[in-house]
C-alpha cells in the first residue's frame, strides 16, 4: 500500500505528537497555518510537520485527515471540511459524545469515509504509549492501524459501529478526570480543617483504582441510603470552607436513585446499573 499523505487538524500537544507518529508511515503530514498561534507553529516544526497555507490545500493533498482539537470545536471544524467536499478518510478523534460523532459522520458522508477514534493515555512522547481506539468501516480502520503500525500510538478496533470508540473514551475520561477533581476537593477540604497530611496518610494505605472493582457498585447501591446524606454533609463542609460543593451534591443525587436498595445484600452489578438508569 502506498504511503498516504496525512493532514492533522490541529497540532495541539496531543495532535502534534500523534501526527509525528503517523509520519513514520506517511509520505507527509500536513498542518494548516491559517489562524494558528506562534506556539502551534513552533510545536508543529518541532515534530516535523509540513505547513500549508490554507485548509483547502490540506484537504486536496491529504488522503487521511485526523481531527484532534478542543471538543467544542469538533463539529465546526468538520463543517469546514464538509464545505470543501473532502473525499478521503476522516478520523474524528476528539473527546466528544457518540451522538456528535454520528452527526459529523452524516455531515461528511458519503463523499468522505469517517472513522470514530478515541485516544486514551498521554501524548506519545517520552516513552508514553497511548491507545487510539477505532470504530467504523473495517477497511478504513485497518488503514489507520497500518498508519500507526510500529509507532508509540497503539491501535485497537472496537467494531464497525461509529460511536463506540468515543463512548469508550468518554466512559474512561468520566472516571479518570472526575476522580482528579474529587481528589482536589477532598484535599482542599482537609486542608481548610487542618487535617490534609492525615488524609494523605490514610489514602496512602490504599492504592487500588475503584474503576478496576466494578463489582463494588452493587455494595455502593446497597449503602446509598447512608452515603448520600453523608455526601450532602461533605458538600456543606466544602461550602463552609469556600470550596465548590456542586460535584458532591450531584453524587448524592445519583446515590438517591438507589435509596430503595437499602442494605440489599443480594443486589448484583446488573441490578444496580439497571436501577441507576431509571430516574
Amino acid at each position: 500500500m502506498d504511503q498516504p499523505t496525512v493532514g492533522i487538524l490541529h497540532p495541539g500537544s496531543m495532535g502534534a505528537a500523534v501526527a509525528a507518529c503517523a509520519a513514520t508511515n506517511a509520505a507527509a503530514v500536513l498542518w494548516c497555518e491559517t489562524g494558528r498561534s506562534a506556539a502551534s507553529a513552533a510545536r508543529a516544526a518541532r515534530f516535523g510537520l509540513t505547513p500549508v497555507s490554507a485548509l483547502p490545500e490540506l484537504l486536496d493533498r491529504s488522503d487521511i485527515v485526523i481531527s484532534l482539537c478542543p471538543p467544542a470545536a469538533a463539529e465546526d471544524l468538520a463543517s469546514d471540511v464538509a464545505e470543501h467536499a473532502f473525499t478521503g478518510l476522516y478520523v474524528e478523534a476528539n473527546a466528544i459524545n457518540p451522538e456528535r460523532v454520528r452527526r459529523i459522520a452524516e455531515l461528511l458522508e458519503p463523499s468522505a469515509t469517517v472513522v470514530d477514534g478515541g485516544v486514551v493515555g498521554s501524548p506519545p512522547v517520552g516513552g508514553k504509549t497511548p491507545t487510539l481506539y477505532l470504530s467504523g468501516p473495517a477497511a478504513a480502520a485497518e488503514r489507520i492501524e497500518v498508519l500507526f503500525g510500529g509507532t508509540a500510538v497503539r491501535t485497537a478496533v472496537l467494531g464497525t459501529e461509529v460511536g463506540k470508540a468515543s463512548a469508550l473514551k468518554l466512559s474512561y475520561a468520566s472516571f479518570q478526570k472526575t476522580s482528579r477533581v474529587l481528589v482536589a476537593l477532598a484535599v482542599g477540604m482537609a486542608r481548610e480543617y487542618g487535617v490534609d497530611q492525615e488524609l494523605i496518610e490514610v489514602a496512602s494505605r490504599r492504592t487500588d483504582s475503584y474503576l478496576s472493582e466494578p463489582q463494588y457498585v452493587a455494595k455502593t447501591a446497597a449503602r446509598a441510603w447512608r452515603w448520600g446524606p453523608e455526601l450532602e454533609e461533605a458538600a456543606d463542609a466544602l461550602a463552609a470552607a469556600g470550596l465548590p460543593p456542586e460535584m458532591l451534591r450531584a453524587a448524592a443525587s445519583t446515590l438517591a436513585r438507589w435509596n430503595d436498595a437499602k442494605d440489599d445484600g443480594k443486589l448484583t452489578l446488573t441490578d444496580a446499573l439497571d436501577r441507576l438508569a431509571q430516574p
